[in-house]
């Protein structure tokens, strides 16, 4: 499993006090990604932990510091915070938002935000009150992602994208709230391409979507030597009895027509029989085509080095690529966050990356996508926890 990510050192005011951060969700990305990397940049102090698992908030709690360590987002009532950061399972990533922003508190909302176009109404209609919504996709900070957009112009008028990303296997939780539809609202549609789609609608500066082609299958759920084994999460919690009807997909095949006229094919796949986990973005121009080829997230069965091509009539040329550590656009993100929170995009809820805008578009994508695969819709309530286990415990996926 990959260690945990470390951010470097930034200046900032000796005069500026830390943004007083709440991290809810103690799980696999809280631990590798939110709190130790939220500690290290001096715009952010760490406030606040809480978890279903209390004893597993309280192991995050940074050294030599009195941190708040709660069990539900009621426990930070009358505590002054800036920030809240919220890495919970998806269903409650809206629920626990809007409760948090009607008190004033800005949250950052790990992907995918929301499970619908309707929560991404519900999101933006809490956040009326004045305090921001922050989002985005560590990936669209990648080194080799920017290197691709760069190359954009060259290319010509745009006239098709491809966005893959198959694990060979990758599976998570598979008896846990991960592969329950009535709670993580979907599967590797959700999962990667929420990802695939927040970097594919960047790198295109945002168009609308009229048309959506979509397919989903679960063939691999059953396959044991599917399941992540790098993931170190094992089963997460308990969920209630399920019928077909209720899992999740492992593999998403989409196309969908931007108002532009950029056609956009998708895949996300949570396992194949690819040798090693990859992701792989094709541009392609009336000047040219870019590959980009690489393995977005933490897993370590992948592509050990990016590369960039560009083809133009037959000649094919590598673009140079910086070697950067896995994770490193993490610690991008927080640097983004900082900027958005106390810089003079601030003052502007919809500039940078993550605006409610952005999330809707990318929630609304999702839905088309759903309903062209024929996937009922969610229902309005999820279930409740089996008696005594509690909620389901909060490790997302990367």
């Amino acid at each position: 499993m990959p260690g945990t990510a470390a951010a470097p050192a930034r200046s900032r005011p000796a005069d500026a006090p830390p943004l007083r951060t709440a991290v809810l969700g103690a799980g696999w990305v809280s631990r590798t990604v939110w709190v130790p990397l939220l500690e290290a940049h001096p715009a952010f102090e760490v406030a606040a932990l809480v978890d279903a698992d209390q004893a597993a908030a309280r192991a995050l709690a940074p050294p030599g510091r009195e941190v708040v360590v709660g069990t539900g987002p009621e426990d930070l009532v009358g505590l002054p915070l800036d920030l809240a950061v919220i890495a919970l399972p998806n269903h409650l990533h809206v629920p626990v938002a809007r409760t948090l922003l009607g008190r004033g508190v800005p949250v950052f909302v790990e992907k995918p935000v929301c499970r619908t176009a309707a929560e991404a109404r519900a999101l933006a209609e809490a956040a009326r009150g004045g305090a921001g919504v922050h989002a985005g996709s560590a990936a669209r900070h990648r080194a080799d992602v920017r290197a691709l957009a760069a190359l954009l112009p060259s290319l010509g008028d745009l006239r098709a994208l491809d966005l893959d990303w198959s694990r060979a296997s990758g599976i998570p939780e598979r008896d846990g709230w991960f592969t329950d539809r009535r709670l993580a609202g979907g599967g590797a549609l959700l999962d990667l391409g929420w990802h695939l789609l927040d970097v594919g609608f960047d790198l295109l500066g945002r168009p609308g979507v009229t048309d959506a082609l979509g397919t989903v299958s679960g063939d691999w759920l059953g396959d044991a030597d599917a399941v992540a084994d790098w993931s170190g999460r094992g089963r997460d919690g308990g969920t209630p009895a399920r019928t077909a009807d209720d899992l999740v997909e492992d593999t998403a095949r989409g196309f969908l027509l931007t108002d532009t006229g950029v056609a956009v094919s998708l895949r996300a796949r949570w396992a194949s029989h690819q040798a090693v986990d990859h992701t792989t973005v094709t541009v392609e121009g009336t000047k040219g085509v870019a590959v980009l080829r690489g393995t977005f997230g933490f897993s370590p069965h992948r592509v050990q080095r990016s590369s960039l091509t560009v083809l133009r009539r037959g000649e094919r040329t590598e673009v140079a690529l910086p070697e950067e550590p896995v994770g490193v656009e993490y610690e991008r993100l927080v640097e983004h966050l900082a900027r958005r929170l106390t810089g003079p995009e601030a003052s502007s809820p919809d500039a940078g990356g993550g605006s409610l805008a952005e999330i809707g578009v990318l929630a609304s994508c999702v839905d088309r996508l759903y309903a062209a695969a024929g996937r009922p819709g969610l229902p309005t309530k999820p279930p409740e926890p089996p008696r005594g286990q509690g909620a389901p415990k909060t490790r997302q996926s990367l």
